[in-house]
């Protein structure tokens, strides 16, 4: 038996996704400035191992030198795997909500939410100036997405790229 050659006369097609408005093209460009400073912080903590030391040193004064070597080493590893993923996590939310998807905010936002939490904790552990101010330069880049990402343009946009 034959089956008939499907057609594609009553196909509708799919109209073009909207181009993002500019909060979300603002919003995308602060995602890539904090890939690019968690870099930075990256490679401030390799550079500044040192003021790690220190810190740790005035921080606990009772700790042996080993001791005090091993601490700041594990602060810096600690410092540099977090980079790492921060940095994947960056441009991985950054075109997932240039792309419009609508899971893409909340998540962008539930990890903001940490990234204060995190920002809260390292004042509470041995760390270098430089570090402590450039958490806070990230935190504020992140602080613009999340305002820019929930503005009512921003929602239109990821509004219209869900609709079938």
């Amino acid at each position: 038996m034959v089956q008939p050659y499907p057609s594609g006369g009553g196909q509708v097609p799919e109209p073009p996704k909207p181009a993002p408005p500019a909060s979300v093209h603002y919003a995308v460009r602060l995602m890539y400035a904090g890939a690019v400073l968690s870099v930075v912080v990256l490679l401030a903590a390799l550079i500044t191992i040192g003021s790690v030391r220190t810190a740790v040193h005035h921080a606990y004064p009772g700790y042996s030198a080993s001791r005090v070597r091993s601490a700041a080493l594990v602060v810096v590893v600690t410092d540099v795997i977090l980079q790492v993923i921060t940095v994947g996590l960056w441009l991985w939310m950054a075109r997932a909500n240039r792309a419009g998807n609508s899971w893409a905010r909340i998540v962008a936002s539930v990890l903001f939410g940490l990234n204060t939490i995190f920002l809260l904790l390292s004042f509470a552990r041995p760390h270098a100036s430089i570090g402590a101010v450039l958490n806070l330069l990230i935190w504020l880049v992140g602080l613009g997405a999340i305002v820019l990402l929930w503005r009512r343009d921003s929602t239109d946009y990821i509004t219209a790229t869900q609709r079938p």
